[in-house]
């Protein structure tokens, strides 16, 4: 780097590196630390804390994925593979110059702020303990690293191997045993298929219905069905048209023997899959509820069957854990912290996070926008509105992601086409603020 680092990016997968270059754009130089030894984040399989298996897919469509910077080749599948997502972001990063910016093999310890609004950043690296001060820090490390037991967990004991989807890596894993997977999100969905091929029976637990949306409706990748409706209908209407064309192409969750959905469509994050409805109705995964109770080598479902079973796979998430950042600054939790536009802290200048959201959609073009608006700030060019406005929007915010989300992170929770034309909006308001404040 020419210039002492102004800014600490802290993770170098998709967020840090989207981050990197939008500050690298607007002139801003900046350091990142990242625990492995290369970028790509959690779509590096094998690398640390990366939740990576061999049969992961895009869940997201290709041109709804990529970045508007570099696009994914058109000759690529709708739905690549992990391994060419992580060659991916690693040509991005190599494309435009960041790698050079990249402290590979470091892992933040700390994060405190001066006296003087400058942040010092400690990091342990190959060399040891090393430190950089710097003017702003953008959190940028994932929140899918820490995995999340069972809340509560099932009452009993069980003699049969448990397993976090975060540390299954392939079939092999599940080959000739009765599997149970628990839980309704993408990983489980794709587990629980591996599992359809070579374990000796594969049973699925959900507690709650969720919505499976094949990967392709109408001879196209689904999400983007939604995104042309996003640009002109609001979402409580763009709910009830897909939701009617998926019923009426694939029929009812509860139709393969999953439990009914207590919300409607595009009040959760979608679960695409286009083999689990296919493995549900040759009975090559046998549907359950919710788990009652463990019984030793059996497993008692809440509606009374009992099943025999040698491994339970939880897919039950993973917890956001910060432990670098004073707890102060995040009050009750990651997931609970009010941030102006999912990005800025309220109450700690220099301080931005990048990828804190649970969306509707893709990620990387959240992503992209967010750094964009760190980057902009940064370098003087956008200017937020004043700390009152900027509390009374999360309040607005929170109350609205409460009424479509429920209680389960709605701090966290965005509609990917609206809250990407939302950005969009704030980065050239925060524009116009800031040449009336050097007016």
């Amino acid at each position: 780097m020419g210039q002492p680092p102004r800014v600490a990016v802290i993770g170098a997968g998709a967020a840090g590196l989207a981050t990197l270059k939008a500050l690298a754009d607007a002139g801003v130089p900046a350091v990142a630390f990242e625990t492995a030894d290369t970028v790509g984040g959690l779509w590096v399989y094998g690398a640390p804390d990366s939740p990576a298996y061999r049969t992961l897919h895009l869940n997201t469509s290709r041109t709804r994925t990529q970045f508007a910077d570099h696009p994914m080749p058109a000759h690529w599948p709708d739905y690549p593979h992990h391994t060419r997502v992580a060659g991916y972001l690693h040509d991005y990063a190599r494309r435009f110059g960041l790698l050079d910016a990249v402290r590979l093999r470091h892992t933040v310890v700390g994060v405190t702020r001066g006296p003087d609004d400058r942040w010092t950043v400690r990091a342990t690296g190959p060399d040891g303990v090393s430190e950089v001060t710097v003017a702003a820090v953008v959190v940028a490390n994932g929140h899918n690293r820490v995995p999340r037991p069972p809340e509560p967990p099932p009452a009993g004991d069980s003699t049969a191997e448990q397993l976090h989807s975060h540390a299954y890596r392939g079939p092999d894993q599940l080959a000739g045993r009765r599997v149970l997977v628990v839980g309704g999100g993408n990983a489980a969905m794709d587990i629980a298929v591996d599992a359809s091929h070579t374990a000796r029976r594969t049973l699925l637990s959900l507690r709650r219905g969720v919505w499976v949306v094949p990967k392709h409706l109408l001879g196209r990748p689904s999400d983007t069905l939604n995104g042309a409706l996003a640009r002109r209908l609001p979402w409580r209407l763009r709910q009830r048209i897909s939701q009617a064309l998926l019923t009426a192409t694939v029929g009812p969750p509860t139709r393969y023997g999953l439990p009914a959905p207590a919300h409607g469509l595009l009040q959760d994050h979608p679960t695409l899959s286009d083999a689990l409805l296919s493995r549900l109705s040759h009975g090559a995964i046998e549907a359950r509820p919710g788990i009652a109770a463990f019984h030793g080598a059996e497993v008692e479902f809440t509606d009374g069957r009992v099943d025999a079973v040698d491994l339970v796979v939880w897919c039950t998430g993973y917890r956001i854990e910060m432990p670098f950042l004073d707890p102060a600054l995040l009050g009750a939790g990651p997931d609970t912290l009010p941030l102006y536009r999912h990005v800025f802290h309220l109450d700690a200048p220099g301080l931005a996070f990048v990828g804190l959201t649970q969306s509707t959609g893709a990620a990387f073009p959240l992503l992209e926008a967010q750094a964009r608006l760190v980057a902009a700030r940064l370098a003087g060019r956008y200017a937020p509105p004043a700390p009152a406005a900027q509390r009374a929007a999360c309040r607005a915010e929170l109350r609205a992601a409460t009424a479509r989300w429920g209680h389960r992170r709605p701090a966290m929770r965005v509609d990917f086409d609206t809250y990407l034309a939302q950005l969009g909006r704030e980065l050239a308001a925060g524009a116009r603020r800031a040449a009336r404040d050097a007016a």
